[in-house]
């Protein structure tokens, strides 16, 4: 137990920044990450190289972004808005238009653009560390972040 905390404690903040933007719902992203421990931590003594545990982990952690977002789209609901809490809270801040805005555009990437621009962006990772979570050819997320961006910085200047 012991062991384990001392590398969650370590990645907890890019699990939580990762899934909040994924998911763009703040109690959607705390159950997310909730779970995504709670699994790590049952399957903890079968990681065989403990330096990995912050690709795993985040590996465990998108799959569960994936099926919330999945069973989301079964009872043909739609990613719910910022509460009004929320709301509140960052129209104080002067960039609130912006943020909202990325918020939007970050929302309308397809979800595998989502979860690699998530993964560097918010999680730190480098393009060689989010191949090996995916599964995926470096070259191949060097060129799919690269494209997500473009389509970003286009409709950010519309």
């Amino acid at each position: 137990m012991e062991e384990f905390m001392q590398y969650y404690e370590k990645v907890y903040p890019q699990l939580y920044r990762t899934a909040l933007f994924y998911l763009q719902n703040q109690q959607e992203a705390e159950d997310a990450v909730q779970d995504a421990v709670l699994a790590a931590y049952e399957k903890f003594h079968q990681l065989r190289d403990k330096e990995k545990f912050a690709p795993w982990i985040m590996q465990i952690l998108v799959n569960r972004c994936r099926r919330r977002m999945k069973s989301w789209f079964r009872k043909e609901k739609g990613i719910e808005d910022i509460s009004p809490s929320q709301e509140m809270e960052l129209s104080k801040a002067p960039d609130f238009a912006m943020a909202s805005a990325v918020r939007q555009v970050f929302g309308e990437l397809k979800e595998e653009e989502r979860v690699i621009v998530a993964l560097s962006v918010f999680g730190g990772y480098t393009g060689e560390e989010i191949a090996g979570i995916l599964g995926k050819n470096h070259s191949t997320i060097r060129s799919k972040y690269r494209r997500a961006l473009q389509k970003m910085r286009k409709k950010l200047e519309v």
